[in-house]
C-alpha cells in the first residue's frame, strides 16, 4: 500500500429554497430571498491504511443526531471512519435550522434530507474520488475581523456588543494544499468570529466569510472554504460598533476578511508533503449537580405564560421543567460526565482539534501554547453542538453565552469545564 500524503476536496450547493425558516435569533424567521448560495465543502486525506474527512458546511449548527447520521452515512459512502470526519458549522445566522436548540425553532428535516445530506455525500465521494498525491503550505496573518462580543456596561452588566477589553484570537491561518503536479486542490482558511454580520435580514447569506472566499478563490484560481474557530465570544468588528448589522457590513468586513486572507497566503512558505494522523478516544467532560429542588420550584413558579417564551428565556425554563421531571419521577442516580466520541487530526505541523460547542478564545489560546504543533486549530460547532463553552473565569461575570452554558440542557458542565477540555485533548493526542 502507497504511503504517500494525498488529499482530495469538492463543494457541493446547500442553498434552500426561499422561505425556508432561518436559524440564529428567533424562530419563525424566514428567508424572502437569497443574497449569497450555500455551499459545503469536504476535504479527503489519505497515507497508508489512515484517512481523514474534514466537511464545512455554511450553516448555523448541526443538531447532535443529524451530525452522528450524517457522518455515519459519510462512512458508508466514503470508506473514511466516521471517527475520522470532522463535520464543522460555519455558523452563519441567515442559513435554515438544522440546530433545533431549545428556543430557536425546530429543525427543517426537509431541508436536511432532501439538501444538506445528499450534497454531503456527494462532496464526500467526490473529494475521495478526486485523491492525489499532495504537499501542503501554511501562512498566518493577524486580523482583527473579529472582537470579544462579551461587552461590559458601566454597572458591570454583561451583553452583546463589541469589548475592547476581551480575549479574541487574532491568528488567521491559510493552509494551502496542491498536488505534486502544482495545481491546487483547496486553500482552507480558518479563523474565529460569529457570522452575525447581516444582523436580521431575510436573505439567506454565508455572512462576511463568503466574501471572503470569493475573493480568494477569486485571485488564486483554487477552490476555497472556510472553518470557524473559537467564535464562542469572538462577533465580527463592525463598524458600527455592535455584533450585528447589516448587508453592506458583510460586504464592507469581508473586503478586509478577504485582504487578511491574501496576506496569509503570501506569508506562506515552501510546499512540503504531509503526515496524516488521528487521534482517537472518548472524551469525557464531568457535569455540576443538579439545582435543589427549592430552587427548580421556585423558578417554575417565577415564570408565567411559558408558552410565548423563546431563545434562552425557553431554554431555561426548559432546563427547570426537565429537572422537576426528574425529581418528580423519584430518579436517584445521575450521569458524572458527559461522554462523547473525540478525533484530533493532524496534517503535520498542523493539528485540527474539534469541539461540539461554541467555544471561547481563551481555550484556543492556552492549547495553542500548551501543545507541540505549530499550527493548532480548534473548531467550533464540529461533530455536533452543545451550546457555548466558556472559559472559567468568565462564569463569573454571566451574560448570555453563560446562562446558555448553564441551563443549556439537563445536566450542565461544572465550571472548570474548560480546564477538562484541555486535559482531555493533551491526554489523547499523547502530549499530556
Amino acid at each position: 500500500m502507497r504511503d504517500t500524503f494525498q488529499a482530495g476536496a469538492a463543494r457541493a450547493d446547500v442553498t434552500p429554497q426561499v422561505g425556508a425558516c432561518l436559524y440564529g435569533y428567533r424562530p419563525e424567521h424566514h428567508s424572502t430571498g437569497i443574497h449569497d448560495r450555500l455551499s459545503l465543502t469536504a476535504a479527503a486525506f489519505r497515507q497508508g491504511a489512515r484517512s481523514a474527512l474534514l466537511v464545512t458546511v455554511e450553516v448555523g449548527d448541526i443538531h447532535n443526531e443529524l451530525c452522528d447520521g450524517m457522518r455515519a452515512a459519510l462512512e458508508k459512502e466514503t470508506g473514511v471512519p466516521a471517527a475520522n470526519i470532522l463535520l464543522s458549522a460555519t455558523h452563519t445566522h441567515c442559513a435554515p435550522n438544522v440546530s433545533g436548540m431549545e428556543g430557536w425553532g425546530e429543525i427543517d428535516r426537509p431541508y436536511y434530507e432532501n439538501i444538506l445530506l445528499p450534497a454531503a455525500l456527494r462532496a464526500g465521494r467526490e473529494a475521495v474520488a478526486g485523491l492525489r498525491d499532495a504537499q501542503i503550505a501554511v501562512g498566518t496573518t493577524r486580523s482583527d475581523v473579529g472582537i470579544n462580543r462579551r461587552e461590559i456596561r458601566r454597572n458591570g452588566e454583561v451583553c452583546l456588543g463589541q469589548n475592547p477589553f476581551g480575549c479574541y484570537d487574532p491568528c488567521m491561518t491559510v493552509l494551502t494544499l496542491r498536488g505534486t503536479d502544482g495545481a491546487g486542490i483547496l486553500n482552507l482558511i480558518h479563523y474565529g468570529c460569529h457570522g452575525t454580520a447581516a444582523g436580521l435580514a431575510t436573505e439567506v447569506t454565508r455572512d462576511w466569510s463568503g466574501v471572503m472566499i470569493d475573493r480568494v478563490e477569486k485571485e488564486t484560481g483554487v477552490l476555497t472554504a472556510y472553518w470557524n474557530g473559537a467564535e464562542g465570544d469572538v462577533g465580527p468588528r463592525l463598524t458600527n460598533g455592535e455584533t450585528t448589522g447589516d448587508m453592506s457590513h458583510v460586504t464592507e468586513l469581508g473586503g478586509v476578511a478577504a485582504a487578511d486572507a491574501m496576506r496569509a497566503l503570501r506569508s506562506q512558505g515552501g510546499f512540503h508533503a504531509g503526515t496524516l494522523r488521528c487521534f482517537a478516544d472518548t472524551m469525557r467532560l464531568p457535569y455540576r449537580t443538579l439545582p435543589a429542588p427549592e430552587e427548580v420550584r421556585e423558578k417554575l413558579a417565577s415564570i408565567t405564560q411559558p408558552e410565548k417564551l423563546i431563545n434562552i428565556q425557553r431554554l431555561t425554563y426548559k432546563h427547570y421543567l426537565d429537572v422537576q421531571t426528574l425529581y418528580d419521577s423519584g430518579v436517584t442516580a445521575h450521569p458524572t460526565h458527559l461522554a462523547f466520541p473525540f478525533c484530533a487530526v493532524s496534517l503535520g505541523d498542523v493539528l485540527f482539534v474539534p469541539a461540539p460547542f461554541e467555544i471561547f478564545s481563551e481555550i484556543t489560546l492556552r492549547l495553542r501554547a500548551y501543545l507541540p504543533w505549530t499550527h493548532t486549530l480548534c473548531l467550533s460547532n464540529t461533530n455536533g453542538y452543545r451550546g457555548y463553552f466558556p472559559s472559567q473565569d468568565q462564569i463569573c461575570r454571566g451574560g448570555y453565552e453563560v446562562d446558555c452554558f448553564v441551563t443549556g440542557s439537563v445536566y450542565n458542565l461544572v465550571d472548570d469545564a474548560d480546564q477538562y477540555y484541555i486535559d482531555e485533548v493533551c491526554r489523547i493526542t499523547g502530549k499530556e
